[in-house]
């Protein structure tokens, strides 16, 4: 009967994979006239008939809404690049040249109908006073609404709606197979509450997540910014130390079993830090990184061969990645630790029955 039980941390459903078509209120011209402002009342953009909206948000321009009660896991949106570029190499300290993505951005722009172009030119963007006077603003549209995918880089128009939140309620990642980006719920989400993403690394204190927020041309209000003083202290406290610990644990991650009595006491101390880590992820609402943490944990228990706590939180990671892609190689990395792991910890069962048998 145990066994049985076991056996069934291999049993997964799948969210639900509504796709997602929006509508966007864009008039059949040339996009430099008869663009709805982001700033009208009135312009709202109607998605599927029970995912989302998009329409104004206080202090947002526009944001992206539920228009129901969404599980993790639920999708909100799948969208293909309406246009996506091979970007020149990246200079380190300055990112990209913008004159070289912007001439590659405008050629890709300049093969799109009028009703793409139009909703190319509708997305909000940030500039400085010269920026505005001396670039294509094509090329700053892009640099500011633009996502990797693989090794290019793609804008998506509806997905660009979605507003940022350091503690956000979705999560994203890139499928290539769809050739398309795709939002999901990562958290439970009400009717009524606005969708966020993170535009950035969020393992940061406030004000250095603030300064990679600054070249968007907005404040961060969310909760985790807007909180008190002293709130704000121990979550940056807490980031900080969730960042030192995924970078203390990465050459760890062996499932090498340590061969000397101190390398075993430290491996132990190890798989004790690793739950603090996942406790610390999850307390700190960051669900981009609870696979990683879980991760983490798997394989630091497995280092010590406690089986069972191994099995739990592999299995945790491997739910997590089947959700968000069944097809990736951490889905398939996470399956295979826990299809071991199991085997493992049934293994270390039996002999310790054959112990007290009579």
């Amino acid at each position: 009967m145990f066994f049985a039980q076991i056996s069934l941390y291999l049993v997964l459903t799948a969210g639900a994979l509504a796709h997602s078509v929006c509508q966007l209120p864009i008039p059949s011209v040339p996009y430099a006239s008869g663009i709805p402002s982001w700033k009208s009342s009135d312009y709202v953009c109607q998605g599927p008939a029970d995912v989302y909206v998009v329409e104004p948000s206080e202090g947002k321009g526009l944001g992206v809404f539920a228009l129901q009660d969404l599980d993790i896991g639920d999708i909100v949106m799948r969208e293909a690049p309406i246009l996506k570029i091979d970007p020149p190499d990246y200079v380190k300290g300055t990112g990209y040249p913008m004159a070289q993505v912007t001439e590659l951005v405008r050629k890709e722009f300049e093969t799109l109908s009028p009703d793409a172009q139009a909703e190319v030119m509708s997305l909000t963007y940030h500039a400085t006073v010269h920026e505005e006077a001396t670039m294509d603003k094509i090329g700053i549209i892009f640099r500011t609404n633009a996502y990797n995918t693989d090794e290019q880089i793609g804008l998506f128009p509806k997905i660009a709606r979605i507003n940022h939140s350091c503690r956000p309620n979705t999560s994203y990642y890139w499928s290539k197979k769809l050739n398309k980006r795709v939002v999901y719920a990562s958290r439970p989400i009400k009717k009524g509450e606005e969708f966020f993403v993170s535009y950035i690394s969020l393992l940061s204190t406030q004000e250095e997540r603030q300064r990679h927020l600054d070249r968007y041309g907005f404040k961060c209000t969310c909760s985790a910014c807007a909180a008190s003083l002293a709130l704000k202290r121990a979550s940056d406290a807490r980031r900080v130390e969730i960042n030192q610990a995924f970078l203390d644990f990465e050459p760890q991650l062996t499932l090498a079993v340590p061969e000397t009595a101190s390398a075993r006491r430290q491996a132990r101390k190890n798989a004790q830090a690793s739950s603090q880590l996942a406790e610390l992820v999850e307390e700190e609402g960051l669900a981009d990184y609870y696979a990683k943490a879980y991760r983490v944990a798997a394989i630091s228990y497995a280092r010590i061969e406690e089986w069972q706590p191994a099995t739990i939180f592999a299995n945790k990671g491997y739910k997590l990645k089947h959700m968000e892609d069944p097809e990736s190689a951490w889905t398939a990395e996470m399956y295979e630790l826990t299809s071991s792991f199991i085997k493992s910890w049934e293994n270390q069962l039996r002999n310790q029955s054959a112990q007290y048998a009579p």
